[in-house]
């Protein structure tokens, strides 16, 4: 009987030590405290990251601080989704994707988008599924050197949409073979049976700032059948990218061909090469011109050599009177694309909040009162593998005009969730 009560004593001894070390464990010291605020962390983030995108919009001052510290690794969601083939009913759910037309105006005008692609899986799909409505079409370049677990889900996400398909040609994202990843493109949406009304190009690295609504609106009340192109002359400083011929590299040998001396001394048709902007937005009667014409033609064979031909190619045939939806007195006009270039700071912007690279902005949280400010129609650059709680802001307001003008009953997976924390002072 004396062994049982010692026996007893012993295990209630036990179980107080082991209660007081669980307790010590799981209450650090102050200075542990100071060293890692996991508690504080989620009492500051609030509703994440709704209430943080809405401080980050209106521009209050610590929110840019308070984003860096709520900083959350990018959700593997969209690649869960992508990885696991075979339901597309729960991919196009899952991902939010628009499934019907959300008004008789969109439905009755379509849209085509050239997007090329190299990198940024997320991005591709965030920036998809922010302008996908089942009534335009998509062809989709994917640079041949990408790898093939890149290329595996892009497929597989392709496959899960009639209007969305990689383009028939295999092409590298640099160079002469950019602007031809254009023209193939545009081979396959004129033969396509999708009727369309203007094409739109876009890399993998932009992200709408308007909606689809807005697009079709802002193309309507201005340049209503008419190319938009924003171009000059060809600058002195600019020149010598055209004057001479410069290797082109070529993917299939992984080496630099020499340079194409066809038409080396002078453009084809005594053409004026004009400079501007590599992204467009066209008309269908333009892009048929593109492939038939033979000024077009002897241009785009002329571009092999020159530097940056997409800057020079769109822009010079726009400029011909004869091709359909010219725009030759434009001149920069023309709101496609928000830029921050680091020459143009303090002048046109403020400055960039995230990080120059190759004197262009690469967007950060403090970027966004700007970005929503701006009259264009897409914005670039955007890294989210550098910060994903840009383009997630972005998408989750993007979403809230476009359902808040829909004539048609919401589809519940529509929304990103249920209830938005969103001020919804930012519901424009």
């Amino acid at each position: 009987m004396s062994q049982l009560r010692v026996t007893k004593s012993g295990l209630v001894v036990s179980a107080v030590i082991c209660i007081f070390i669980f307790l010590y464990l799981r209450n650090p010291t102050p200075a542990e405290l100071e060293e890692e605020p996991v508690h504080s962390e989620v009492v500051e983030c609030g509703f994440y990251p709704d209430e943080l995108c809405s401080a980050l919009f209106e521009g209050k001052g610590a929110a840019p601080q308070i984003a860096k510290f709520c900083k959350i690794p990018h959700k593997s969601e969209i690649h869960a989704h992508l990885h696991t083939p075979g339901n597309c009913s729960r991919i196009s759910r899952g991902l939010h994707f628009i499934t019907r037309p959300l008004s008789t105006e969109e439905g009755d005008f379509s849209l085509a988008y050239i997007i090329t692609l190299h990198k940024e899986l997320a991005m591709f799909v965030q920036l998809l599924k922010a302008i996908y409505v089942p009534q335009n079409v998509y062809c989709i370049h994917v640079d041949e050197k990408a790898p093939k677990k890149y290329k595996t889900p892009v497929q597989t996400l392709v496959n899960c949409f009639e209007n969305v398909f990689i383009s028939s040609e295999k092409m590298a994202y640099a160079g002469f073979t950019r602007l031809q990843a254009d023209t193939n493109c545009m081979k396959d949406l004129v033969h396509s049976k999708f009727q369309w009304n203007y094409v739109i190009n876009l890399c993998g690295q932009d992200f709408p700032i308007k909606t689809n609504r807005e697009i079709i609106h802002y193309i309507r009340s201005k340049w209503n059948d008419k190319n938009i192109t924003p171009e000059v002359i060809q600058p002195p400083h600019i020149k010598s990218k055209t004057s001479q011929s410069h290797l082109e590299f070529v993917p299939e040998e992984n080496v630099y061909a020499p340079p194409n001396n066809r038409f080396k001394d002078k453009p084809p048709h005594n053409l004026t090469i004009y400079f501007g902007s590599a992204y467009y937005v066209l008309t269908r009667k333009f892009v048929e011109f593109i492939l038939t014409d033979i000024r077009a033609k002897d241009m785009l064979q002329w571009s092999k050599d020159i530097r940056s031909p997409e800057q020079h190619y769109w822009v010079t045939l726009n400029q011909l009177k004869d091709a359909p939806g010219a725009t030759p007195d434009a001149g920069w006009e023309g709101n496609v694309r928000a830029i921050k270039w680091k020459s143009e700071e303090g002048n046109v912007h403020d400055g960039c909040k995230g990080r120059y690279v190759q004197d262009i902005c690469v967007y950060g949280p403090g970027d966004l009162p700007w970005l929503i400010q701006s009259s264009s129609l897409f914005a670039n650059k955007f890294e989210p593998s550098t910060d994903p709680l840009v383009v997630t802001c972005l998408e989750r307001r993007h979403r809230l005009p476009v359902l808040r003008q829909a004539e048609v009953p919401i589809e519940p997976h529509w929304r990103f969730q249920q209830q938005s924390h969103f001020n919804m002072r930012l519901n424009r």
